[in-house]
């Protein structure tokens, strides 16, 4: 399907740049609309009502995100995120605004043909198949109540979700679903994320029915299939609201992943949890890169996240507790200089991307354990690299210590088997800098960190930094840089 596609982005180079890729491709586009900044966005958008978004997150102030929220939600485009910052918060909003993609600058054309590809397909998909909700033989009112809260009908229905893995396989399954030869079967509908079906009250083997259908499917197709089934026999619940219900309780995929029919005839509940690490696992993570503790990762992370049980946490929970450990591993790989290396950055991109957009939890926990084992080998080269210079070996060690309020030169010269005294000396002749000075900046370039990416107190982050004392931490912070960690937080929110 043709589309209107909206380009928003502050730098003149990266609009144009994304234009010609657009229309350069095979995507089919009816018009492409550009906008500078966020009053020239908002008055497109508002004119023109794209199908398709593709914006940069950084434009959008603190003063305009509610409008901008408004309009995502009224409209619901496609909607496609681009940031130069592969943080944690800007994956928190990716997923809070269900986006389809976020591009981390600078990227690649194959990545950003990619990204368009997929929104126009889903494009495709959804207007394919909203059309066939009303086109197809089960048009009457009563219908109209599984999508609006508002309708009521007399009859009582089972309720069935079913979803592929890959988005380009819903067409597939929704032929396959219409063919099937199911029993009591009221109605198939087309979604642009999942299939619905309606059994009739009458129908006794609901689950049974879906999970020969599961099997007929795997026989065919290769293609992971789950389905839900709503088994409630209750009339108190509207259609709407066993709707609502199924398509949350599809969710679990996230958890119990693909290939199976999972009944339930209970509310589903998300159970609340920080997704942001505590200070003691903020330490606990510190401590574990620094030794290259795979194996102990390893239980952390399946202790952590496969070992849930219902009722779970919400997945877009999970997924920012995910962004938030990548954050602890960012800092270990700038500690080791890896982040200079472009075969290990495209390595920390991909992941960043698994957390946010892989439909299952497992998957994405192995990949971070393998991309764990790899940066370790790369920091254990790097050391080897540098073995000869106790400078390099003493600053990496300082970086990954700095939030230990006792650290002291005598525990870097040691760690580096050298005297204190000519360690320090080394350390002046090469750096122009005291080894307080070094722990001073490298401290200070976390607490900068911290305060622009976090909300977390000013208390709280001078002990992360290694100062017990908060005073002294905000007095030698203003000493670096002219202002208060307050001032510094405010500055940043609102530039």
């Amino acid at each position: 399907m043709e589309g209107k596609w909206l380009i928003a982005d502050r730098d003149l180079n990266e609009r144009e740049g994304l234009k010609w890729l657009l229309k350069t491709s095979s995507i089919p586009v009816t018009s492409i609309f550009m906008a500078s900044d966020f009053q020239e966005f908002r008055h497109v958008f508002e004119r023109e009502v794209p199908h398709i978004v593709l914006i940069e997150l950084d434009m959008i102030g603190k003063e305009d995100w509610s409008n901008f929220c408004d309009l995502i939600q009224i409209y619901e485009p496609i909607l496609l995120l681009t940031s130069a910052e592969a943080t944690f918060e800007k994956a928190r909003l990716a997923v809070d605004l269900q986006a389809l993609d976020l591009m981390i600058k600078p990227f690649s054309a194959k990545r950003v043909k990619t990204a368009l590809q997929k929104a126009s397909r889903k494009l495709t998909v959804t207007h394919s198949q909203k059309k066939s909700i009303y086109s197809n033989s089960y048009k009457e009112r009563s219908f109209e109540s599984l999508f609006l809260p508002g309708a009521a009908i007399e009859e009582n229905y089972f309720v069935a979700a079913c979803k592929t893995e890959s988005i380009d396989a819903l067409r597939t399954l929704y032929s396959f679903l219409s063919e099937y030869p199911f029993k009591d079967v009221r109605g198939i509908f087309g979604l642009n994320d999942m299939v619905i079906l309606l059994f009739t009250e009458h129908c006794s083997n609901v689950t049974e029915q879906c999970q020969k259908a599961l099997r007929r499917w795997e026989e065919e197709y290769s293609e992971p299939l789950a389905i839900v089934v709503q088994i409630d026999k209750s009339s108190k619940m509207t259609l709407y609201e066993k709707y609502k219900e199924t398509r949350k309780m599809l969710e679990i995929t996230y958890y119990k992943g693909y290939r199976q029919v999972v009944a339930f005839n209970e509310s589903p509940k998300w159970v609340q949890r920080d997704p942001f690490l505590a200070p003691p696992e903020q330490q606990a993570w510190i401590e574990m890169l620094h030794n290259f503790s795979l194996d102990e990762i390893k239980d952390w992370l399946y202790d952590e996240f496969l070992q849930l049980t219902m009722p779970y946490p919400d997945p877009g929970l999970v997924r920012i507790r995910l962004t938030s450990i990548l954050a602890q591993v960012r800092r270990f790989m700038k500690t080791y200089h890896l982040d200079e290396n472009l075969a290990y950055e495209k390595e920390y991109h991909h992941i960043f991307n698994s957390i946010l957009y892989d439909t299952v939890l497992y998957r994405t926990v192995q990949n971070f354990i393998l991309f764990l084992q790899n940066i370790f080998e790369g920091a254990k080269s790097n050391i080897r690299n540098v073995t000869q210079d106790p400078i390099e070996r003493g600053i990496m060690y300082i970086e990954a210590n700095y939030s230990k309020s006792n650290l002291k030169l005598k525990d870097v010269a040691e760690y580096v088997e050298r005297n204190p005294s000519y360690f320090s000396h080394l350390l002046m002749s090469k750096t122009g800098l005291s080894f307080k000075d070094v722990l001073t900046k490298i401290r200070m370039k976390e607490a900068k960190k911290l305060l622009i990416e976090t909300s977390k107190p000013i208390k709280e982050i001078s002990k992360l930094v290694g100062y017990q004392n908060s005073n002294y931490f905000s007095r030698m912070f203003k000493e670096t840089t002219g202002i208060s960690p307050k001032e510094f937080r405010l500055q940043k929110m609102n530039p």
